[in-house]
């Protein structure tokens, strides 16, 4: 189904108004001033923009971007969330009279000019509405599912791409020094106790993945050396390792031990699967 064919005509009394808005890649600054990037560090395609209007109610706005994939559109959903799920689509939250949802390729946001006690309710039940008129779904990317669930702060956990979106979430440094590209599948968590993060990525090939993580360790942690691990700011501990196609760099750990520990069991989690696959 079209972007636009997904927002009613009509809805608890809301009307469409106007010409439906497009935007693609090239055009989104016209409508999303400096955020339009957000985005285009996806596979973003286009969002459409609908516009609802009611006698004596501030106008519903409604857009849908297509991510062109069910993991960007998960992605661009977890750049910025903090709340907790509301049940609509694959994964939603609402923040004020902003109400966002992702499904399939899908990322659906809708907001009123201001909250009145209709718009609280039609805003939900018109997401809803959409969610229901989005056929199948693509499930979160399986990156996902290699993060050791101890200590976990699911809330925090960020898919992307691109170095922007990492120097976004956790500044690293100037320089793509984990060479990160389109092709890569990335994801960001902060684990208790502490503030740890556990960085994963999944390169194309072994060999991505090793040059990936010697040039992380000779211009990030050069101390380190074969060890991969090395105390940066005192109790700031940083590990980084090599599994496969797969890197996966801890920092912020209080203790050596503990970032140890958390790449250990990435590394048990990737290795469980690895048998899983060649049993298959």
């Amino acid at each position: 189904m079209h972007p636009d064919e997904l927002v009613p005509g009509e809805f608890h009394g809301w009307k469409a108004q106007g010409e439906v808005e497009v935007y693609d890649r090239e055009t989104i600054f016209d409508y999303i001033d400096g955020a339009g990037e957000v985005y285009r560090l996806y596979g973003f395609r286009r969002v459409v923009v609908r516009r609802l209007v009611k006698v004596d109610q501030p106008t519903i706005f409604v857009e849908i971007f297509d991510m062109g994939s069910s993991a960007d559109a998960f992605g661009v959903f977890s750049h910025s969330r903090e709340g907790e799920d509301l049940g609509i689509g694959e994964g939603s939250e609402q923040r004020g009279g902003l109400l966002c949802f992702w499904k399939g390729s899908f990322f659906v946001c809708i907001y009123s000019e201001r909250e009145t006690a209709e718009t609280e309710e039609t805003v939900p039940a018109l997401a809803k509405g959409i969610a229901q008129r989005i056929k199948g779904e693509g499930g979160r990317p399986g990156l996902l599912e290699y993060l050791p669930p101890d200590g976990l702060q699911r809330l925090s956990i960020r898919y992307f791409h691109l170095y922007g979106s990492l120097n976004y979430h956790y500044y690293l440094a100037d320089q793509n020094i984990l060479k990160l590209s389109e092709q890569t599948e990335a994801v960001l968590a902060r684990y208790q106790p502490g503030r740890t993060y556990l960085l994963l990525i999944q390169y194309q090939s072994s060999e991505e993945a090793a040059e990936a993580l010697a040039s992380f360790v000779s211009l990030y942690i050069p101390e380190a050396k074969e060890s991969g691990i090395a105390e940066v700011q005192e109790g700031r501990w940083v590990k980084a390792i090599l599994e496969g196609v797969f890197v996966a760099v801890v920092f912020d750990a209080p203790t050596a031990a503990s970032a140890e520990a958390l790449t250990g069991a990435v590394r048990a989690k990737l290795g469980r699967s690895n048998s899983k696959g060649k049993k298959g």
